[in-house]
This record gives structure tokens, C-alpha cells and sequence, in this order.
């Protein structure tokens, strides 16, 4: 894990009124953006995507999508007074990372917005099917077993998850991704996880086999966005609830040299009762992406496995205190 020091303001300097309606490729782009050879936006580079804006739209804010600036002051600084580990003074903390090992950001979003999430308008994520929270209730029972590494969650093997998704969400730290551009390949290497997500720009087919951990990922380009669509994950994927047969679009547009808009659309009709969709900026980082050894120093699985083995040991497998 890395320690990051450097402050790059998360900004947003496209005129945002009207965001929960309109695709960002509709924004106005400043044409003084860096571009290939080939006349296509050039995206390479390490992107920030910190921020302590709100996932979904805290339930007390109602239909308020945006912060006046009297409010926007306030919130800000109540966000990061909520979100400082070392104010937590109960138990339940015990084995968690004081604040010093945190690099969410102290910044909400310069637009002012109440959520990360657009759509729907209400600025939450769309309630789950019955057969989600059915999947979910199995899911929490299985995760109480350790008979073997194959049935603990994802991130908790190192496999994927935490902010890398995909899709890509702000989170406690690592919240960086690089880009690399190629003539047949767009690839995004997120500092989390360590891992590198290729798509594919030269074919409009979408692979079922092998079927992978991130989905199989084809992009085009429509007009200055680069459009990225994932389907056809391994199994249930490391996003929230999500199913094997999630539909992840993304959209990467560049508002500026140092700005890039990321927006991403769910569709898992299985999980959510209706599509739902983020958009949130990226600011470029001067820093290069660091290591990420999560394998290495992954001692939680021993301690999970070597604990069951114990309660087997006392003829207690199958219970949970």
C-alpha cells in the first residue's frame, strides 16, 4: 500500500446544469486537448479520482441535487469530520487503519452535487429484485464458511474489487488509474488490486470464453469519447451485488488537459429493478502508479482458514459465534 501526498484538486470545470439528463459527450470540450497521431484524444497517463462526494445522496438531502454555497461549505467540512477514522472511538474499529493510512480526499465535487450517482434522479442506486436479495442472503451464508479460499469474496483474495470494480468508484485510498492507448488496445491499470484491464478496439465481438473476473471489454470511440462496453463476467462479479450478466458501459471524454470525465451505466436486470449511472472526474496525477502487493501481504486468509481449521478441530464447523 502506498502513501500519497500529493493535493490534486478534484475539479470538474465543464457547466454542469442539467447533468443527470444529458451524456457527457454533450458537454463543451475545450479543443486544447492532447491528441494522437492519429487525431484521437490522447488519455495516456495516471488519473485521480479522489473525492469525499457521496456515493448515493444521503437520504436526508431529498430531491436536493445541488449544494448552494453556504451549504456546499458546511457539508464539506461535516464529510470530512464524519469520515476521519481517528474520530471513531468505538469498538467496532478494532484492526481498521487510523486516518494516517487513508487518501480518500478532503474535497467534494466543485459542481456541488449531492451524489456520485445521476440517474435515477433521486441519486440512489434502484432497489433489488427479489432474486438479488435471495442471491445476497446465500451469498453472506457462504461467506461464513472457510472450507477453502473458493468461497471467500473476491477482494478478500486479492482477485479483484475494492475501487478497481470495474467499474471504477472513489474509495479509501489507491483511487488511481493509468492509461495506456495502442492502436488495437485501450488499457486501464488500477493501482488497486494492481490490475490491467484490456479492451479491445479492433473487434465488435464480445467473447464468452474463456469467461474472466472483469467481464470481456470492447470499446469504440464516438466522436472525442472513448465508449467501453464489459459483459460476460466470471460468475457473480466483484461489483456490489452484481450478477454474472451485468452490461457495464463506460465513457471516458477529456474536458480539458488535465481533466477526464468518467461515466458508468449498470444494467443487471437480475440485480436492480431499473439501469442506474455515475459520473464523477478524473484530474491527472504527477505521480506514477505504485505496487499494490495485496497477495503478499495477505495474512487475513491465513488467519480465516487457520481459524476454522481450529473450530473443526473442536468438532464446531458448521457454527459461527
Amino acid at each position: 500500500m502506498k502513501i500519497q501526498n500529493y493535493q490534486n484538486k478534484m475539479a470538474c470545470k465543464a457547466f454542469l446544469l442539467g447533468i443527470l439528463i444529458l451524456p457527457i459527450n454533450l458537454f463543451a470540450q475545450s479543443g486544447d486537448i492532447p491528441r494522437l497521431e492519429n487525431g484521437r484524444p490522447d488519455m495516456q497517463g495516471t488519473w485521480d479520482f479522489r473525492t469525499i462526494t457521496p456515493f448515493q445522496r444521503p437520504e436526508a438531502l431529498g430531491d436536493k441535487e445541488y449544494l448552494s454555497a453556504e451549504e456546499f461549505a458546511a457539508f464539506e467540512e461535516a464529510e470530512r469530520e464524519r469520515r476521519d477514522r481517528d474520530n471513531f472511538t468505538d469498538t467496532t474499529t478494532t484492526g481498521d487503519y487510523n486516518q494516517f493510512w487513508y487518501d480518500r480526499g478532503e474535497e467534494l465535487l466543485e459542481d456541488r452535487r449531492t451524489s456520485l450517482v445521476t440517474v435515477p434522479i433521486n441519486g440512489r442506486i434502484p432497489p433489488l429484485t427479489e432474486a438479488a436479495q435471495q442471491r445476497n442472503t446465500e451469498r453472506r451464508e457462504l461467506a461464513r464458511l472457510a472450507e477453502g479460499v473458493e468461497v471467500r469474496p473476491l477482494a478478500e483474495r486479492c482477485i479483484m474489487g475494492f475501487n478497481s470494480g470495474p467499474p471504477m468508484i472513489p474509495s479509501a485510498y489507491n483511487n488511481n488509474v493509468q492509461i495506456v492507448q495502442t492502436g488495437d488496445y485501450f488499457l486501464m491499470h488500477n493501482e488497486m488490486i494492481h490490475n490491467i484491464r484490456p479492451v479491445r478496439l479492433t473487434d465488435n465481438q464480445h467473447r464468452d470464453v474463456p469467461r474472466k473476473w472483469e467481464g470481456d471489454s470492447i470499446g469504440y470511440w464516438e466522436g472525442d469519447t472513448m465508449i467501453v462496453e464489459t459483459i460476460n463476467f466470471a460468475r457473480d462479479t466483484a461489483f456490489g451485488n452484481s450478477s454474472s450478466d451485468m452490461r457495464l458501459t463506460e465513457k471516458f471524454t477529456m474536458l480539458d488537459e488535465d481533466t477526464l470525465t468518467y461515466e458508468f451505466t449498470i444494467e443487471d436486470p437480475s440485480t436492480w429493478t431499473a439501469p442506474w449511472t455515475v459520473m464523477f472526474p478524473m484530474t491527472r496525477a504527477n505521480l506514477p502508479i505504485y505496487e499494490y502487493a495485496c497477495h503478499e501481504g495477505n495474512y487475513s486468509m491465513a488467519g480465516i482458514l487457520g481459524g476454522w481449521r481450529m473450530l473443526e478441530s473442536l468438532g464446531q464447523s458448521g457454527q459461527q459465534d
